[in-house]
């Protein structure tokens, strides 16, 4: 029995939902996070810059190469388990140590990644991390560590995954351009768990990081944009005013229009990159499933304070593009229609005209006609006077058969036009 023809894509697709599998890690561990991203249009890059940059590294530790075309790995390179992963936009590259240095984020852990090959990276940083992991101490003790390690005004903590562990982070860069985080985690907690709360901190900081791109596109959009409304409302002023032609207004407005739609279609990807990252970094933080520590801020109520307003603006900048888009083509339809208006008029000015100057031509015809009778009858009398001469022998003047034969050569010729004139009509 034949068996069933699968899909081509059916066992790639099954193999992609298991691609990239949780970290396992223990406390205490170190970990160096790094995520680049090439300038540009980072979504159409090439791919392969980024597996030779991968490749490089894993060569200085004589460590395996990646399957040809892969977006994930993961090996050990000297003492560090080295978790690879290639993203739509970004690469991610996480370093796993066992123990922790006495120095707490001590930069020195960041020498996993050599200063020349970083210098060498086909991109740029978006951004990196020092995770520092250790058995949880008493509330207290956590309580000396934050304020040693972070930041109080900016810091969030929270117990998470069920008090497994209790997770900070003040989301700043500190002297060493690296962002950091602790995790305290309880012993009975176990090294998937571990992974997970790792991985969702790294996930949390370079999802929002990449979404705040999108922040500082329409920061860079602002003030052209703020140009363009208000040329736009000045056009539109100056289409109620008669004192302005149309013909003259459209070309600007069309232009207003253009630079509008160019915008929108620069920006387009960056918005919906946007949209889609923040849905990751909340609900990254969702399943972290955060109780409170101490009466401190939590990560959604980092987000809520800091993160949400720069999101709610680029949504708002995107609506407000997509507002002016739509006004600059009201505005050029409404403008269109009087340009269309006008020249209607101008064409019915114009046939009024032409109707005038043939029932002019008309009248002149008909003069002519009037003229050209008076004409004809002239040399046709003259034709039937040499006509009929022979009867002046007979006693009959020459004025008397010129009087005589006028009448009729007069109404004949005015007849015979007539006729005709009708024919052609």
């Amino acid at each position: 029995m034949t068996p069933i023809q699968d899909h081509p894509l059916r066992f790639a697709l099954a193999n992609e939902l298991h691609a990239r599998p949780f970290p396992v890690s223990d406390a205490p561990c170190t970990v160096a996070y790094l995520a680049i991203k090439q300038p540009g249009v980072a979504a159409a890059r090439d791919r392969s810059l980024d597996r030779a940059h991968l490749i490089d590294l894993l060569d200085r530790h004589g460590a395996p190469h990646p399957q040809p075309d892969a977006t994930h790995y993961a090996g050990q390179i000297g003492r560090h388990w080295l978790k690879w992963e290639s993203h739509t936009e970004f690469v991610t590259y996480t370093a796993f140590a066992t123990g922790v240095s006495e120095r707490a984020f001590n930069p020195v852990d960041f020498e996993v990644f050599p200063p020349d090959w970083l210098h060498a990276a086909p991109g740029q940083r978006v951004t990196s991390a020092l995770v520092r992991v250790v058995e949880r101490p008493s509330e207290d003790e956590i309580r000396e560590h934050l304020a040693d390690w972070f930041v109080p005004e900016s810091l969030a903590v929270a117990h998470v995954l069920d008090r497994a562990a209790v997770a900070a982070g003040d989301f700043r860069i500190d002297p060493a351009g690296h962002m950091r985080f602790a995790i305290f985690v309880a012993p009975e907690t176990g090294e998937r768990r571990i992974g997970r709360v790792i991985q969702r901190l790294c996930e949390i900081e370079t999802y929002k990081a990449m979404s705040m791109l999108g922040f500082a596109r329409i920061k860079d959009l602002a003030p052209q944009l703020g140009q363009l409304d208000a040329r736009l409302t000045e056009l539109t002023v100056e289409m109620s005013d008669d004192n302005h032609r149309a013909e003259e207004l459209l070309p600007q407005l069309l232009s207003t229009s253009a630079e509008l739609e160019t915008m929108a279609a620069r920006s387009e990807f960056r918005f919906g990159a946007t949209g889609a990252y923040e849905a990751i970094v909340g609900q990254r933080i969702q399943s972290l499933r955060e109780e409170r520590f101490g009466g401190r801020q939590t990560f959604a109520d980092f987000m809520l304070r800091r993160y949400e307003p720069a999101m709610r603006t680029v949504k708002s900048t995107e609506q407000r593009l997509k507002r002016l888009s739509d006004r600059a083509i009201r505005a050029g339809d409404l403008l269109r229609t009087r340009v269309d208006v006008e020249r209607s008029a101008q064409n019915q000015a114009l046939l009024e005209s032409m109707d005038r100057r043939a029932d002019m031509a008309l009248r002149l015809q008909h003069t002519v006609e009037g003229l050209s009778v008076v004409a004809i009858s002239y040399y046709a009398v003259s034709l039937a006077g040499y006509l009929l001469y022979p009867l002046t022998g007979l006693g009959v003047s020459k004025g008397m058969l010129t009087a005589a034969v006028t009448l009729p050569v007069v109404a004949g010729v005015w007849w015979s036009v007539r006729r005709i004139r009708r024919r052609l009509e």
